[in-house]
């Protein structure tokens, strides 16, 4: 298969937490991922509290015949869960589906353009 017949998806890797509204946020940037990438399955992840799971994830897109499977994390920098744990994860999915490849990108927080719009959001409410 060719890079570009590949079959890819995009899983949106959050914390997770014990009220179910926490991860309301998080749906709706996984409806906005993927109503800019229809041609990609966007699913969203849980680290812990919540369903699903990384591993849980990962085999509905192979059921799907995903092969090209990017991890973003939704976390605001990289810490022991993106450094420590994610690494771990990904290894073992990769172990578990040698047929699909695996790349962690860097954590959402890191990017220029995510900054830029929290800062927005905190000055916008002083009104400047």
């Amino acid at each position: 298969m060719t890079k570009d017949s590949a079959k890819k998806a995009l899983v949106l890797f959050a914390h997770g937490a014990r009220n179910p509204e926490w991860a309301s946020s998080f749906r709706r940037v996984q409806q906005l991922a993927q109503d800019r990438l229809p041609e990609v399955s966007v699913e969203l992840a849980f680290l812990e509290f919540m369903q699903p799971d990384l591993p849980a994830a990962v085999r509905l897109l192979a059921q799907r015949g995903c092969d090209e499977v990017t991890v973003k994390p939704l976390f605001f920098g990289s810490s022991g869960h993106v450094l420590r744990d994610l690494p771990g994860m990904v290894a073992q999915l990769q172990a578990e589906y040698p047929a699909m490849s695996f790349r962690v990108a860097q954590a959402v927080g890191e990017d220029a353009g995510v900054l830029a719009a929290v800062a927005q959001a905190c000055v916008a409410e002083l009104g400047a």
